[in-house]
C-alpha cells in the first residue's frame, strides 16, 4: 500500500505528530494541510427525565419574566410601598431598577393582557374539554413587545387576535411583528375612517393647514370623535382637526389619564385673572410637552404658579 492510501484509511487525532518523526503519518515533504483527518462524532448524551424537568420548569420562567415583573410593579405601585425611600413611583423604579417610567407602563398593561389571554385560552380549553374531552397547550407571550399592539383592544379581542397571531406563526409565539400586522389587518377590514378614541393623547401635525400655525408638535387630547375628524383639547383650547393633522402618542390608558390632569390643571391657572406673561410662558412650555408626565422642574413650576394663583 502506497503512503497517500495509508494516509486515508488510517483514522488520525486533531494533533499532528511530530512531522520530523521516523513515526510520523506525514513525511516532511508532504503538506500536512492537505492530509485527510476523520473525527470520531462526539455522542451527546440524552437529557434525563430529571433535566427534562428543570428545563421545562426554567422556560416557563423565562417565559413568565415580564409578566411577573409587570404583575409585582402594579403591586409596589398601588400599595406604594415605595414610600419609605422615595417621593414618587418614577423616582423610584428609576433608582431601583433603572427603568423608565415609560417601560414600567408597558410592563404593567402587558401583565394585564397576559391575564387577559389566559382568560380566554382557560375558557376556550373548557370548552374544548367538554366538547372533546382534551385540553390544548396554552401558547403565551413571552415579551412585552410582542403584546403592545393589543393594548388598545377589548380584553376579548386581544385573547382573539393573539390565537390569531399564534396561528399566523404556525403555533409558535408570535413576534411583535406578526401581532401588529394582524391587529392592522383588523383595523383596516373595520372600514372606520377615525380609529381615535375620547381620552387619546395626540402630537398636532401642522403640515399646510394655516389655521394649526403655531401649533405644530403641541400635545392634545381627543375629547370627540367624528367621520373624519376630531375634536381636541389643547392647553389652550379646544379645536376641530382633521386625522390626517393627528398622530397618535401611543400612550397607556394611565399615561393619557396623567396628561389629562395636566391638562386640568394648566386650564384652572389659565382661567386666573391678572395672569402674569412669565407664568402664561411656563404655561406655554408645559402645553407643548412631549412626555405623558412632568419632570421635577415641570412640576415644581406648575405646583408654584398654582401656589402663587392661590388655586
Amino acid at each position: 500500500m502506497d503512503k497517500s492510501s495509508r494516509k486515508r484509511n488510517k483514522t488520525t487525532s486533531a494533533t499532528f505528530s511530530n512531522p520530523e518523526s521516523p513515526n510520523s503519518d506525514i513525511a516532511p515533504s508532504e503538506d500536512p494541510a492537505s492530509a485527510i483527518i476523520d473525527v470520531s462524532a462526539v455522542e451527546v448524551p440524552e437529557l434525563t427525565e430529571q433535566e427534562q424537568s428543570d428545563r421545562l420548569h426554567l422556560e416557563r420562567k423565562v417565559e413568565r419574566a415580564f409578566f411577573e415583573a409587570g404583575k409585582a410593579l402594579a403591586e409596589l405601585r398601588d400599595r406604594r410601598l415605595y414610600r419609605s425611600t422615595h417621593r414618587t413611583f418614577e423616582e423610584y423604579c428609576k433608582d431601583r431598577f433603572s427603568y423608565t417610567y415609560r417601560h414600567v407602563n408597558y410592563l404593567i398593561a402587558g401583565s394585564v393582557i397576559v391575564d387577559n389571554i389566559k382568560m380566554g385560552t382557560n375558557s376556550s380549553q373548557n370548552e374544548q374539554v367538554e366538547e372533546m374531552g382534551t385540553n390544548s397547550s396554552q401558547i403565551l407571550p413571552t415579551s412585552e413587545v410582542q403584546v403592545r399592539p393589543l393594548a388598545k383592544l377589548e380584553p376579548q379581542q386581544q385573547y382573539e387576535v393573539w390565537q390569531m397571531a399564534v396561528e399566523e406563526a404556525k403555533g409558535k409565539v408570535p413576534t411583535g411583528r406578526i401581532v401588529k400586522d394582524v391587529v392592522q389587518r383588523i383595523m383596516e377590514r373595520t372600514k372606520v375612517p377615525n380609529t381615535y378614541q375620547i381620552g387619546e393623547v395626540c402630537q398636532i401635525l401642522a403640515k399646510d393647514n394655516p389655521e394649526l400655525r403655531g401649533k405644530s408638535g403641541c400635545w392634545c387630547i381627543v375629547v370627540a370623535v367624528h367621520d373624519f375628524s376630531c375634536t381636541v383639547r389643547l392647553w389652550d383650547g379646544e379645536l376641530t382637526v382633521g386625522v390626517q393633522h393627528l398622530k397618535s402618542f401611543d400612550y397607556l390608558p394611565q399615561e393619557c389619564q396623567q396628561m389629562q390632569q395636566v391638562c386640568d390643571r394648566i386650564t384652572r391657572l389659565r382661567s386666573c385673572e391678572n395672569l402674569e406673561e412669565v407664568a402664561k410662558a411656563v404655561l406655554r412650555y408645559l402645553g407643548e410637552l412631549k412626555r405623558p408626565y412632568l419632570t421635577d422642574v415641570g412640576e415644581g413650576l406648575l405646583g408654584f404658579l398654582e401656589l402663587a394663583s392661590g388655586g
